[in-house]
């Protein structure tokens, strides 16, 4: 676990033209942006809004950035409200330095513990949505104060349980001697996976080791999620203890994104932090 940052070399710091130059998207980059450079030596691109604790840090999902809806709505939110929240990019994603497919669970877990520990302080309530339901509960293993934890659609093991058992012979072989298969998108391009992610996804599954200390606990699923199954949820729901409910939204897809959708994550985390 990477020790924690020191505010005045690494927080907030102006962004390093290293860090742009890799990105290869300078010019989106908007002035509230701040980069944390990790002890990786990745730069982390983050918005941070100070406000009553807990913070609430979101945790986007697979090849997703801090601008998505969610993030966005959430972080006006805590404005409303005056509740610190902390949004940022993985490597490889959105604004932040490296290249997507060069990532992998393992990576994008230690930029979120690196980000948490070195921009928030006290107890944190951690909102993963897809695969930041994953890395969500990878942080929680790694740090002591995580004080609440809200999944949206969460996917923990999906690299395993999803890809990899969904492959066809062929897309096997063909990640087995390419290194890399493409599979189709609603999203747009085809996502390209590895045999990197594969195989380090191998090496941090969560649902088959003791649950970490999370808190209160709320899930929240859609029944149109075409990306992850209410058998996913259920199986979540069972391996996690203590104060876990699971709400299933009718109709609902894997952007849960609606309007109504978006007040139930606000009520969910109110109903997390409130414990805390």
């Amino acid at each position: 676990m990477a020790e924690r940052s020191d505010p005045v070399n690494r927080i907030g710091r102006p962004a390093a033209p290293s860090c742009l130059t890799r990105t290869g998207n300078a010019a989106t980059v908007r002035p509230m942006t701040e980069f944390l450079v990790t002890a990786d030596g990745r730069c982390i691109a983050y918005h941070r809004r100070p406000g009553q604790g807990p913070w609430i840090v979101f945790l986007g999902g697979f090849k997703s950035d801090m601008e998505g809806t969610k993030a966005v709505h959430l972080d006006a939110w805590a404005a409303r409200t005056g509740r610190a929240f902390l949004r940022f990019d993985y490597s490889g994603h959105g604004q932040s330095s490296g290249t997507f497919e060069e990532g992998a669970i393992g990576d994008w877990a230690r930029d979120a513990a690196s980000a948490i520990e070195a921009l928030t302080d006290g107890p944190v309530v951690l909102v993963g949505s897809s695969m930041g339901g994953w890395i969500g509960l990878l942080v929680a293993h790694r740090l002591d104060r995580v004080a609440g934890f809200v999944g949206i659609a969460a996917a923990p093991d999906f690299t395993e349980d999803s890809m990899w058992a969904g492959f066809d012979a062929a897309q096997r072989e063909t990640l087995t001697q390419e290194g890399r298969v493409a599979l189709p998108s609603e999203y747009g391009a085809p996502y390209v996976i590895t045999q990197r992610l594969i195989e380090d996804g191998r090496g941090h599954l969560v649902l088959r080791r003791p649950p970490p200390r999370l808190g209160r606990v709320r899930l929240l699923q859609g029944t149109e999620d075409a990306d992850v199954t209410r058998e996913t949820a259920l199986r979540l729901l069972d391996h996690l203890h203590g104060d876990v409910r699971l709400t299933l939204v009718n109709g609902a897809d894997h952007r849960f994104s609606s309007p109504d959708c978006l007040t139930l994550i606000e009520t969910a985390i109110v109903a997390v932090a409130q414990r805390t």
